[in-house]
């Protein structure tokens, strides 16, 4: 990755914070009554942990590329966040992976207890309907009802919970690779096919660059786990922050599992192609985006 990419990235990745910060305060807004100290702080250990934030920088870029003014944009972005961090909080539990770290952190049920941990993840994810559906979010009405519906699906029974539950079900039944990528495509890419399509949607562009956009986000959401279940065999719990080698010690199918890790390194180059060659048309201008993919890949953590 060049040093352009790596400072957009950590620019977008500290703003994102910075915003985060703000909203989840203890002000009460308006129709609020009151925020919990406990369940805000649980809330703020589960959103306020660092990280690449690759989801939110994938909507601020796909959104710059068709002109979109950035302040709506990191709303959005901010939105997408909180959703992605209740469904790692959720992921954490006890009855779903139960681990102890998340980037060398404690995990939220074991920094607080289990209880709070599922209401500060329930508490998450409404919260990211919330900042968008908000009038602060200066888009249209309707372009903040397709963003909520399109987010709903993507996080919700046909998206990331869905595949959570095929995710549940294949430590019981072996899937074959074609349920493998379904529920991955459903689990993981989800909502990285949401942060790519939210972008032409915010900025209003054509129908056709959403469809380009959303299939540009498919691909690097299927590299994206593929990468991460590489991780999950080669890299070490003190690097990734987490622990490893979680899929074989749960019966858990990957495709890494079933081809092999050049299998794996080889499906990788083909997707970053594939994500390269659908942002052909907008010339330079897409290099972050595509670079993002190249990232997605190569990642180490």
């Amino acid at each position: 990755m060049d040093d352009e990419f790596e400072t957009r990235l950590a620019r977008c990745a500290n703003e994102i914070q910075h915003l985060l910060e703000r909203l989840l305060d203890g002000r009460p807004r308006a129709g609020e009554i009151a925020r919990p100290e406990r369940l805000l702080a649980a809330m703020r250990h589960g959103a306020l942990n660092g990280g690449k934030r690759l989801r939110p920088f994938l909507v601020m870029e796909s959104a710059a590329l068709f002109g979109a003014k950035p302040a709506a944009s990191l709303r959005v972005a901010a939105a997408l966040e909180c959703v992605h961090c209740y469904s790692l909080i959720h992921d954490d539990l006890p009855s779903m992976d139960d681990d102890d770290l998340r980037r060398g952190r404690p995990t939220v049920h074991r920094a607080f207890d289990e209880a709070t941990a599922i209401l500060a993840g329930d508490s998450l994810l409404t919260y990211g309907f919330d900042i968008i559906a908000d009038d602060e979010t200066a888009l249209p009405a309707k372009t903040r009802l397709t963003l909520v519906t399109l987010l709903a699906r993507a996080a919700g029974l046909g998206g990331m919970t869905g595949g959570q539950m095929f995710d549940v079900d294949a430590s019981r039944a072996a899937p074959d690779e074609n349920q493998i990528i379904t529920l991955q495509a459903m689990k993981t890419g989800a909502l990285i096919r949401f942060a790519c399509e939210a972008g032409p949607v915010i900025a209003g562009a054509p129908e056709a660059d959403r469809e380009r956009l959303a299939e540009f986000g498919s691909a690097i959401g299927l590299a994206f786990q593929l990468a991460d279940d590489l991780l999950d065999i080669t890299s070490t719990v003190e690097k990734l922050g987490k622990a490893t080698d979680k899929d074989a010690t749960a019966g858990k199918a990957t495709l890494v599992e079933l081809h092999g890790v050049d299998w794996a390194r080889h499906q990788l180059d083909g997707l970053v192609e594939q994500a390269t060659a659908l942002l052909a048309p907008y010339g330079a201008a897409g290099s972050n985006l595509a670079q993002a993919a190249r990232f997605v890949a190569a990642r180490d953590i």
